[in-house]
């Protein structure tokens, strides 16, 4: 398995109209953030997966993982507490018909 920084990941990564391909392209991302946002915990995690991927080696999908957590920190799933309903309190029994 090949180390450094110019190692792509399997799949770029598309942000602000621009597309991170290797280590580097996103550990330059990361450090070009305001200071404010750069200092975020989540960032602070991404860069720090990044570091270890391209020094130590492993999986690009971890140094990946930790970029697309810190893009999407601030995304919120929406619930829909209408979805499917429990089966009970629906069905008559046999002898209450």
């Amino acid at each position: 398995m090949t180390k450094g920084w110019g190692r792509p990941f399997e799949e770029p990564i598309g942000v602000d109209g621009r597309k991170l391909v290797t280590l580097l392209d996103a550990g330059e991302y990361i450090t070009a953030l305001p200071k404010k946002e750069h200092t975020a915990p989540e960032w602070q995690a991404a860069m720090q997966a990044l570091i270890l991927v391209a020094e130590g080696g492993g999986p690009t999908m971890f140094a990946r993982i930790g970029v697309m957590r810190a893009l999407n920190r601030h995304y919120v799933p929406e619930f829909n507490l209408k979805g499917k309903e429990p089966h009970w309190g629906r069905r008559k029994l046999k002898r209450d018909q």
